[in-house]
């Protein structure tokens, strides 16, 4: 069973589309500046390469549902292109609210059992925000 690690959400003063658009970019704002080598597929794989803290990264998962523009979510790990025991499942979701959109992003935890701290938690929050004002930015833009 899931675990629910981070739920974060905020307002885009911009419609659906737009959002989808901003983060479905190859350099989507969402990843701050990372490349996103996905045909955003479902089944698909995708790889997440550039630089976090001045050092380079390689990021790798499956997209699991691509629903333009309503829902994307996909698995997420670090470090290996085989996945691993324990990883994180993604899911954004996009609803119209007036002439813009709310955006939320849940974090939870997949396969083995692992289990967060609190200050854990409260770091993938503050990232999953940051991902989000990337978005928001570039989506009101």
């Amino acid at each position: 069973m899931d675990e629910l690690v981070a739920d974060v959400e905020t307002s885009i003063d911009a419609p659906p589309d737009a959002v989808w658009k901003a983060m479905t970019n190859r350099k989507s704002p969402m990843f701050m500046g990372a490349t996103m080598d996905s045909d955003w597929t479902p089944g698909s794989r995708y790889e997440l390469h550039g630089e976090w803290g001045g050092k380079p990264f390689s990021d790798y998962g499956e997209i699991e549902t691509a629903n333009a523009p309503k829902e994307l979510s996909f698995t997420h790990w670090s470090k290996t292109e085989a996945r691993p025991e324990s990883y994180n499942f993604l899911r954004y979701t996009i609803v119209p609210v007036g002439s813009g959109s709310k955006v939320t992003l849940k974090q939870f935890n997949r396969g083995k059992s692992k289990h967060y701290d609190e200050k854990t938690k409260a770091e993938f929050k503050k990232t999953y925000g940051m991902m989000l004002d990337g978005l928001k930015k570039a989506a009101e833009a």
